[in-house]
């Protein structure tokens, strides 16, 4: 089964599920906030994808950082010390279904062609 990591009131999370809903792939939704996260869920999802990708550096969480905080951010285990203060600094949405790669952000044509190799 696919998981949907995010926060449910993201906007692009919010058109992310619309989509899913759509289309009815089997899937789960993992809210951050409410179902949490742990260094070892994201030292996985860095290992595939690299921390620079996990780390939403142009949201509005990291736009409110002092600058002092963001030039600390120069590896995975302080962006993974970040993103566990604050998962609305994890770039969303991120699927993950066994077997396959990870898929991060969304876009119909994505979802599309991501759902299509699932099935």
């Amino acid at each position: 089964m696919t998981i949907m990591y995010g926060i449910k009131n993201c906007d692009t999370i919010k058109k992310a599920r619309r989509w899913l809903e759509m289309h009815q792939p089997d899937y789960r939704f993992h809210d951050y906030r409410v179902d949490g996260i742990d260094a070892e869920l994201l030292h996985k999802f860095i290992a595939e994808l690299g921390w620079e990708a996990l780390l939403n550096t142009r949201g509005t969480t990291w736009r409110k950082l002092d600058e002092s905080r963001r030039a600390a951010i120069t590896d995975a285990n302080s962006a993974v010390e970040l993103m566990l203060e604050m998962p609305a600094i994890i770039k969303r949405p991120l699927l993950c279904t066994p077997g396959k790669p990870m898929l991060l952000g969304f876009s119909e044509s994505t979802y599309q062609q991501y759902f299509n190799e699932v099935q």
